[in-house]
């Protein structure tokens, strides 16, 4: 890659490739002295009064090269630390303009600076070299400035990209506004592109090790999908879909492309393996984790690809996230301190036992229906039945609540007032998530039930 220098060198090349050409060419016999001069038209205006020949190069626009423009990138780290040093790649657009001191003059000039770049559509690097390289000194002679000497450290004959020149084309409203800008008269004028040139920093930069081994893994993609959720009791037992998902059921899913090289089912966050037999294409059993506690819940597959030598789990692809309710279930069912009596309506506790355990913050509510036995033919003295609920008291909403939340706990106490006596069905709604309730083969609720006299 070139220095900074780089722009310098390249109109310092083109100024002694079309020097050296005229020479070659004698064109110095048709048009007297010549001048090859690389500068700003406006100048050029000033020094007219010399009525000389000349053939003049002019750099007037720099633009990016998009062909290199993102080579190199990104160069830093997420810590901002120097990854590399992308090459800055640029265009240079150059005028071609020749000036005669008499009729015919311009036109000859212009005409064999053209021929020039036509036949030299490459930069070669040996030509590079011989235009920069600094002449050694000779008796009673002295060497070029200092300025053209530092261009021989431009580095340009090294870049890997050789410079091309191409011929372009501007419309006369171009060359109008151009020559406008410059502030000077305008003279027969050829536009040329050179094409490309890399400038790149030498700042230290931060590598990483080679690479030792490469070891490709190709695989098609196969998203697993999620489509049905059901329950199972226990292994063997049967599977439905509106059977309730309760603790210490299986989680049966049910879709496709669900077994993976590793194959993992995260519940409610909590990530479960579940055995190789219990996983297939189509369907996964998984035991629900103790620790998960009722609500609305998710659950995903995840595939982990066993990459490398030897092989090493690594994250794959994951399923759709799919939605399902844990239901709590009662357990057990205590009455104490019973008051009340008579007709009079009663209070007392409802001692429970429920799976699963209680959050400290899960909100608990207590359903009581009344059940009244069904007559045949009905009754006109039976009543209508009554319906009750009371929330649970947070465990967190104590005259001196603890320091850090209490352990989720599978027994909770609800006290309840103002029930009538009689035998109640029971029901307990934990963050939404009802329990269910059994059924006798009429199919009529009859459990579970508590009795309070």
């Amino acid at each position: 890659m070139s220095t900074a220098l780089a722009l310098a060198s390249v109109t310092a090349v083109l100024k002694d490739l079309l020097n050296n050409g005229l020479i070659d060419h004698n064109v110095s016999a048709s048009v007297g002295d010549v001048t090859v001069s690389a500068l700003p038209p406006d100048r050029i205006d000033a020094l007219d009064s010399e009525k000389k020949s000349r053939l003049n190069l002019f750099m007037y626009q720099v633009t990016p090269n998009t062909g290199w423009r993102n080579v190199g990138l990104p160069y830093r780290d997420g810590n901002g630390e120097r990854l590399s040093n992308p090459p800055l790649a640029l265009d240079l657009h150059y005028l071609l303009t020749a000036y005669g001191a008499e009729e015919f003059h311009a036109e000859i000039l212009l005409g064999h600076g053209m021929q020039l770049l036509h036949e030299t559509p490459v930069l070669a690097r040996a030509s590079i070299r011989k235009s920069l390289a600094p002449p050694s000194p000779v008796t009673g002679g002295g060497t070029l400035p200092a300025g053209m000497e530092a261009l021989f450290t431009s580095e340009l004959a090294e870049q890997i990209e050789q410079i091309k020149i191409l011929p372009q084309s501007l419309t006369t409203e171009e060359f109008s506004r151009m020559w406008s800008a410059f502030g000077a008269k305008y003279r027969p004028t050829a536009v040329y592109q050179a094409s490309v040139v890399l400038i790149q920093s030498r700042q230290p930069t931060t590598t990483a090790l080679p690479v030792r081994a490469r070891n490709v893994h190709v695989l098609l993609f196969q998203q697993p999908v999620i489509e049905r959720i059901m329950s199972q009791p226990s292994a063997g037992d049967p599977i439905a879909t509106d059977q309730p998902i309760l603790a210490g059921h299986n989680l049966i899913l049910a879709g496709q492309q669900l077994r993976g090289d590793e194959t993992q089912v995260s519940v409610g966050g909590i990530t479960v393996t579940p055995p190789s037999s219990d996983i297939d294409d189509r369907q996964i059993a998984v035991a629900i984790p103790a620790s998960l506690q009722a609500g609305v819940q998710g659950v995903q597959v995840i595939h982990r690809r066993l990459l490398g030598v030897p092989p090493v789990a690594h994250r794959g692809v994951e399923s759709n996230l799919a939605a399902f309710i844990l239901r709590p279930r009662i357990e057990t069912i205590n009455v104490s301190n019973t008051q009340g009596t008579g007709n009079a309506p009663r209070s007392a506790t409802v001692e429970l036992t429920v799976k699963p355990a209680i959050g400290a913050t899960q909100r608990v509510i207590l359903l009581l229906n009344e059940s009244i036995p069904v007559s045949s033919p009905p009754s006109t003295t039976e009543s209508a039945a009554l319906a009750y609920s009371f929330n649970a008291p947070s465990r967190l909403d104590l005259p001196n609540p603890p320091a850090t939340a209490p352990p989720p706990s599978e027994a909770i106490t609800i006290p309840v007032v103002g029930v009538r006596a009689g035998s109640y069905l029971v029901r307990v709604q934990v963050d939404g998530a009802e329990s269910p309730l059994g059924s006798d083969a009429a199919g009529r609720y009859n459990s579970p039930q508590l009795s309070i006299p």
